[in-house]
């Protein structure tokens, strides 16, 4: 009896459960908190909040502190796949190494022992493929697609790209001459002899060198930029050597018969004096020029990248300056006294006396370059805020619009609600793409790009509402036979007031679910129009013409990050919101489930 007893009392205990909950706890539940908790116990809708909640606030917050610049190109960077180690040294190297040196993705070095070593992102399979029987290196420079070297025989060799005759070496130079320095620039290269002669093979139309008298044989150092080469002679002169009168021929006062080392950047050049001081002159005195004061009076080295210099001082510390977008003016704090530094392109090496090699900057993309070298990670941070404004806007836009074309032909109803039904058809019979291509083709070339963003807006919104407007009708309908709205009435409150004040908060849970739906439909309608051309257009970033840019079968092919990625986080998102409106549907109305 007692068994019967307490099986009995289990099932009216469970009877009395709801979702974890008494039903006398249940019945003090408002509508909202019941909507709620049924809201939240669905795990495909929290998973839609989770997702697109994260996306979001990735595209929100982090451009502050990733920002990018859309007017950026640089080809030296294009079509880079997705990961970093563009500066991680091999693990044979780190601790043996001689030389270092960086090439636009991809660096190269060499040991105590001669010996080769590559990595990084190769921007062509010919760097893989070292010369036979080069034997052991004594230097090594990288360009952009190329590589000089030195071997132990003094003969200069060349791997990599061989356009434009890379490949190529001055017979002059081989003649008597032994080569004591080299470079491998972008299309070209240089090579200095123990002579003080300097050779230069290559494309000869992207740096027109020509030697002013008595230069050449009496160079000791040099260096290059993609369009000048300077000189440093024996005698501590800084020569350009052009005859055309540019930024690099300001030559600063204190320069000349005291400079003892020389480095380019693409923008300026920058120079040692033999009393330690640091002078730089150029195009951008903002970024490259701006010299820290404290290593005044103590430079003894110095390296120049694309928009930064290096220098060590003469405690065997390392400082930088310049452009730090990827950390390349940032040199860490190195425990150990540097004998020499190597800076290129948006990085830099430091080999310490124990001959350990340290690196900073650019190591790699998140997700790889486009083909002008813009990050996709950042662009897709900037594209993502940019559909999803379009988005919310339109949806903002075609919700007013439906709510009171809605609200008041429901409630109106008879000649007013006919003639509202009828526009709203109208609209809703509109082609939508077609009329938004044909418009934007007409007037879309004599307008702003902001002016184009804020006309697809308008036309999403404007064009968005029929449906919406249909739902809240057909609740105001439901609604304003209630007893509530009669007392209304009787009270003397005015069509206006009922309809906005009264009606509306007992539909506006079916408001925000249809504008939920609706916010995805328009975040893939504007990608559409992007993705054909008539949208958001280059420089500004979507997901749509992000994908636009990717539509060539090489693209879909080779670089396969530049379209999986933007469609990627397209669809999650879209498919996010529709997760999240069906479960507010489920949640406002449960028997919606069974339907």
């Amino acid at each position: 009896m007692k068994k019967n007893k307490k099986s009995t009392m289990g099932k009216a205990a469970q009877k009395m459960l709801v979702g974890g909950m008494t039903e006398e706890q249940e019945a003090v539940l408002t509508p909202i908190q019941m909507v709620f908790r049924s809201f939240i116990g669905d795990k495909i809708a929290m998973a839609g909040v989770c997702c697109f909640l994260l996306i979001f606030l990735c595209c929100v917050i982090l451009p502050v502190f990733l920002p990018i610049d859309m007017y950026y190109q640089d080809v030296t960077q294009a079509n880079v796949a997705p990961g970093f180690g563009m500066l991680k040294v091999p693990g044979s190297l780190a601790g043996n190494a001689k030389q270092l040196s960086i090439g636009s993705t991809f660096s190269v070095g060499i040991d105590e022992k001669g010996n080769v070593y590559e990595w990084g992102n190769f921007p062509t399979d010919k760097l893989k493929k070292l010369p036979k029987d080069m034997g052991k290196l004594t230097q090594v420079s990288a360009g952009l697609d190329h590589i000089v070297a030195i071997n132990e025989n003094n003969e200069v060799i060349t791997w990599g790209n061989d356009r434009m005759g890379l490949s190529s070496i001055p017979v002059e130079m081989r003649m008597g001459e032994t080569p004591v320095e080299i470079y491998a620039g972008y299309q070209f290269s240089l090579a200095l002899t123990d002579k003080g002669r300097l050779y230069s093979w290559g494309n000869s139309y992207l740096v027109d060198i020509k030697f002013p008298e008595g230069v050449q044989g009496n160079i000791k150092a040099f260096d290059a930029n993609n369009d000048i080469v300077i000189a440093l002679t024996n005698d501590g002169e800084v020569v350009p050597l052009t005859k055309k009168k540019t930024a690099y021929s300001n030559i600063p006062e204190g320069v000349q018969g005291h400079a003892v080392d020389i480095a380019l950047s693409d923008e300026s050049v920058a120079v040692v004096t033999d009393d330690g001081r640091v002078y730089a002159w150029g195009n951008n005195l903002k970024k490259s020029c701006d010299i820290p004061e404290e290593i005044q009076g103590h430079a003894k080295v110095i390296e120049g990248g694309r928009f930064h210099y290096v220098v060590i001082l003469d405690d065997g510390s390392v400082a930088a300056w310049g452009d730090n977008t990827f950390g390349q003016a940032y040199a860490p704090s190195i425990g150990e006294p540097v004998k020499s530094v190597s800076a290129g392109y948006y990085g830099s090496y430091a080999i310490g006396e124990s001959d350990k090699a340290y690196s900073w900057g650019l190591d790699g993309y998140l997700m790889g370059t486009d083909d002008f070298g813009r990050d996709v990670f950042r662009r897709l941070l900037k594209g993502g805020r940019m559909t999803m404004t379009v988005g919310a806007i339109a949806v903002i836009i075609s919700t007013i619009i439906g709510v009171i074309v809605g609200g008041i032909s429901g409630y109106k109803g008879g000649k007013v609600d006919n003639i509202m039904m009828r526009l709203t058809e109208i609209v809703s019979s509109l082609p939508f793409l077609p009329f938004a291509i044909i418009l934007s083709a007409i007037i879309g070339n004599s307008i702003s790009e902001t002016q184009r963003i804020i006309m697809i807006m308008v036309i999403l919104g404007l064009l968005s509402w029929p449906g919406i407007a249909r739902l809240v009708r057909g609740s105001v309908l439901a609604e304003r036979e209630q007893e509530f709205v009669t007392a209304a009435k009787a009270l003397g409150v005015k069509e206006w007031g009922i309809i906005f004040r009264h009606i509306l908060p007992n539909v506006i849970t079916v408001i925000i679910v249809n504008a939920t739906l609706d916010f995805a439909t328009c975040m893939l309608t504007e990608s559409s129009l992007s993705f054909i051309g008539f949208g958001v257009t280059e420089p500004n970033a979507t997901w749509g013409n992000m994908l636009n840019s990717a539509r060539s079968a090489t693209v879909i092919e080779k670089y396969w990050w530049r379209w999986v990625f933007p469609s990627l986080v397209l669809a999650i998102s879209t498919i996010s919101i529709n997760c999240i409106g069906d479960g507010l549907r489920d949640a406002i109305d449960p028997k919606s489930k069974e339907r």
